[in-house]
């Protein structure tokens, strides 16, 4: 997959050129509306179960109740958190993990670390290309579908995968960020922790 390889590094590299004056302009609204840190990272399992820190722009608050823990995501969400994940402007630093080499443009999304042993050996298979910043459950129901549904997809992404494949969900990404959506399941604000398939 050197090809694919390539196209990941120009890609990036061509979209964090054209993009850093947002980016910059991002940053410091997010400092001005959510204080620092601007950036969110965190660790995600890619390519082989190797863990790496995935880089996203912060979206809410550290509000902690009197006990030390943090409150709801509904409650730590603001409006203006919730209008860069509705455009998916959150997702732009992770530009810098698939220059990097952590992630490329398109493959299954990185989740938490605390998932990997509730993974069937089918729903394993996922890691076996590297992590994506789109990919094909993205475009086919994103946090909108079921856990299930959404390893279904990436598992039959990673068995079909192919450079014509890659362009029809980067241009359909395109398509559902723009109309946004499938951002958010009906009842969450993001996506439901996963407890293992039964």
């Amino acid at each position: 997959m050197l090809v694919k390889r390539l196209l990941d590094l120009i890609i990036s590299s061509a979209v964090l050129i054209v993009l850093s004056p947002l980016m910059l302009v991002i940053y410091v609204l997010i400092l001005i509306n959510l204080g620092g840190p601007a950036f969110f990272v965190q660790e995600r399992v890619g390519k082989d179960n190797k863990v790496f820190k995935m880089i996203k722009f912060r979206t809410m608050k550290d509000s902690k109740d009197k006990n030390g823990n943090y409150l709801s995501d509904e409650e730590r969400l603001t409006s203006f958190g919730a209008k860069l994940r509705s455009l998916s402007i959150d997702e732009l630093p992770e530009l810098i993990n698939i220059l990097k080499g952590d992630m490329s443009i398109v493959g299954p999304r990185p989740l938490l670390t605390q998932y990997l042993p509730l993974y069937s050996e089918e729903q394993k298979k996922r890691h076996d290309v590297r992590p994506g910043l789109t990919g094909w459950a993205q475009i086919n129901g994103r946090n909108s579908i079921t856990w299930t549904e959404k390893f279904n997809l990436d598992v039959w992404y990673v068995k079909n995968r192919n450079f014509l494949l890659d362009l029809k969900i980067i241009f359909l990404t395109v398509k559902k960020v723009i109309i946004k959506e499938g951002i958010n399941q009906d009842d969450n604000v993001t996506m439901e922790y996963f407890n293992g398939t039964n």
